[in-house]
């Protein structure tokens, strides 16, 4: 019997993109800013997945970031200065929920124990958790744990720290890698398909692969989290 919800945080219970693209408006020289937080995006995860397959030590989220943006502005030729690039990057610490999130998460905590796993530093969490209002019981973060998913051992240090069994706790995540990790670990998986995330993969191949899909790419406040916690009738 599932007793814990382990949930992944941005992209997942948080819009980033609208978030970011927010603090992108006053910014100079931008002239395409969907494309570019969409590739500032990927990029990240392409330097998540380098760092954990060189089996490299966590890094800070903020100077990954930073990094990656760093690179894109080179490629884009834009001239951002010190302060520029530090605000923009700060930015990812400030996000809103996903409009089924707060409520989604409301109706699972009556019935589950509901956590954040996630990579980052405690205070990148709890700033996230801050400004989205996300009412969840605890936060887990890599630099907590010590490792980086999807690092195989996160979840599994997760599981201990929650003193149950991994069949006991349910993965949530809007990112199939994350939750191919959870699953390799014997824990449930739940994908919740968000419009910001996993452009390649194929849905109608993750609805086979996990064991719950649910849709959140509408936009409204009953679909995503609260279908989850329907689902779990919770």
């Amino acid at each position: 019997m599932i007793q814990a919800l382990v949930f992944d945080l941005m992209g997942t219970c948080t819009d980033w993109c609208s978030s970011i693209l927010s603090a992108l408006d006053s910014k100079p020289s931008l002239t395409e800013p969907h494309s570019f937080v969409m590739d500032w995006r990927a990029g990240f995860f392409e330097e998540i997945h380098r760092r954990f397959q060189e089996d490299e030590d966590p890094e800070d989220i903020d100077i990954t970031h930073r990094r990656v943006l760093d690179r894109l502005l080179s490629e884009r030729n834009i001239s951002w200065d010190e302060e520029t690039r530090n605000d923009i990057v700060r930015s990812w610490h400030i996000q809103q929920a996903w409009p089924d999130a707060i409520k989604g998460i409301e109706r699972l905590k009556n019935n589950f124990f509901v956590i954040v796993l996630a990579n980052g530093t405690t205070r990148l969490q709890l700033d996230i958790i801050q400004s989205s209002r996300l009412p969840f019981h605890t936060l887990l973060s890599s630099q907590l744990l010590g490792f980086t998913k999807p690092d195989p051992r996160i979840y599994q240090k997760a599981i201990g720290l929650l003193d149950l069994k991994p069949e006991e706790c349910l993965m949530v995540a809007a990112h199939a890698y994350d939750l191919r990790a959870a699953a390799s670990t014997g824990m449930k998986t739940a994908y919740i398909h968000r419009s910001t995330e996993d452009p390649e993969e194929d849905m109608n191949r993750l609805r086979q692969t996990f064991d719950f899909f649910v849709e959140g790419t509408d936009g409204s406040d009953i679909s995503g989290l609260v279908k989850l916690a329907a689902v779990l009738q919770a």
